[in-house]
């Protein structure tokens, strides 16, 4: 019974608790307070802090693109076509808004023209320029020593190398000699000039001009001819993060390589085509192929296609060495010796017209490229196998012409000389005979003969033909 009351009681006090539970009491406001501060806690943790917002993350498309690196590469000589493919490569970096454009070189040299030429857009150039010597083991030859150090920065790989700039002129030894020393004093101010703006070592840059010093990436670095020392592409443009640079405008611009895309600038077809015909053996080649197959046209009227290939490779020929700067007294006895070639068929000359052609095209030849910028020669043996094949034809040549003067004549009066005609009247001794369908005034050389006999002619005097008996 007790018990039972108890839970009575106990009741009661739940019945109390629950009839009072519309009232807010501090001992029920405590509880709530602590559970909404702890989702405002977590909340708060799951929120992005400010100023690191989806919309402003690395990877967002709204991010503008960084600055690309705009890359060319030059190989072989220096010549105009090169200089302005570099000229090109530059403009497209400055309408990019590139924040470098990095020319890959490695060359033997070039002339000194488009040297400048190339030299002078890149002191001018609005972006940072870079010269990178590479691959291992190139080469910043002669003109590429200019090239290095007018770049903003210039690097080289392992085992590259430069120098050796000292100028030369294209043409005879003795008659070159004091232009040479005026473009070597030339050279040397303009090398210290440009190691000076760039504040680097202008003695040592001296030294590759008028001593031909040249200088391993290593040596280069510590003589401060150079910048840096990168193994490729990917090793350059991470050392080049971060650095300032002083552009033509005078300006500063710092390179910022990190995460910059690389676009790299072929040449065009037109560009890689005059760059081909700048090549100092084709270009010899085009010209002897254009003086042959005009040769040929002479030789032999109406053929078109010699005459036309010929004009036109000539004419590929003279302006490929006319950007090359070659001798023009070397051309001039090459166009000579074709002469003597052509004169040959149709004067008499028994050889010597023939022989003085091949001693002229030899010596043009010769002197073509004599003394020339590194990289720009015809090559000797291309020389020798040309001299050969036009010495050969004009062998064949004079014997021809030998035979052709030996054979007997077949044609004309003179041509009647031993061929046998029939006696159509006596000759007694003149009358007439029949030869080559036609009536001829004839006299006998010796009794008479009948008409029907055969004779041979034996002479020609003006109208009348000598004959005798063909039995005699």
């Amino acid at each position: 019974m007790s018990i039972l009351l108890k839970g009575a009681k106990t009741i009661s006090k739940h019945s109390s608790v629950h009839a009072n539970s519309n009232k807010i009491t501090p001992g029920r406001f405590r509880p709530c307070l602590a559970f909404f501060l702890l989702i405002t806690f977590f909340s708060a943790l799951s929120f992005p802090k400010p100023g690191r917002s989806n919309q402003e993350s690395p990877a967002s498309p709204s991010r503008p693109a960084a600055a690309p690196v705009v890359v060319a590469d030059v190989t072989g000589p220096i010549v105009p076509v090169t200089a302005r493919y570099c000229e090109r490569a530059i403009r497209t970096a400055e309408t990019k808004g590139a924040t470098a454009c990095v020319i890959r070189l490695n060359t033997p040299g070039g002339l000194y023209s488009a040297t400048q030429e190339l030299v002078t857009a890149i002191l001018n150039a609005n972006v940072p320029v870079v010269v990178f010597v590479s691959p291992a083991g190139g080469w910043a030859g002669s003109a590429g020593t200019f090239i290095t150090i007018a770049a903003h920065v210039a690097a080289m790989a392992p085992g590259s190398r430069v120098g050796a700039a000292h100028p030369v002129a294209v043409g005879p030894p003795d008659a070159a000699r004091v232009p040479s020393e005026k473009i070597t004093e030339d050279a040397a101010a303009w090398a210290r000039s440009l190691a000076q703006m760039r504040g680097r070592n202008a003695r040592a840059a001296e030294l590759a001009v008028r001593e031909s010093k040249s200088f391993s990436d290593a040596e280069a670095l510590k003589q401060n001819l150079i910048d840096l020392r990168a193994r490729n592409l990917e090793d350059l443009l991470n050392q080049l993060e971060g650095k300032r640079v002083g552009l033509g405008s005078g300006l500063q611009a710092t390179i910022e390589t990190g995460g910059a895309p690389v676009q790299e600038l072929p040449m065009n077809i037109a560009e890689r085509f005059l760059l081909a015909i700048s090549n100092p053996d084709l270009a010899y080649l085009l010209l002897t192929i254009g003086m042959a197959g005009l040769m040929v046209e002479i030789y032999h009227p109406g053929l078109i296609f010699p005459g036309v290939a010929g004009g036109i490779s000539l004419l590929v020929g003279l302006y490929s060495l006319g950007t090359l700067d070659a001798y023009w007294g070397g051309v001039l006895l090459i166009v000579l010796a074709f002469g003597l070639f052509i004169a040959e068929a149709f004067i008499v000359s028994h050889g010597v017209l023939g022989a003085g052609g091949v001693v002229s095209f030899i010596t043009g030849s010769l002197i073509l490229f004599s003394n020339g910028p590194p990289g720009i020669r015809v090559s000797i043996w291309l020389i020798a196998a040309a001299a050969l094949v036009f010495a050969g034809l004009m062998v064949l040549l004079v014997t021809a012409v030998v035979r052709g003067q030996k054979r007997p004549v077949s044609t004309g009066q003179e041509g009647l000389v031993g061929q046998t005609a029939i006696a159509r009247t006596d000759l007694n001794p003149a009358g007439t005979v029949f030869v080559a369908g036609e009536l001829w005034n004839a006299k006998a050389e010796d009794n008479m003969i009948q008409s029907g006999e055969e004779v041979v002619i034996t002479g020609v005097e003006g109208l009348r033909l000598r004959v005798r008996r063909k039995d005699q």
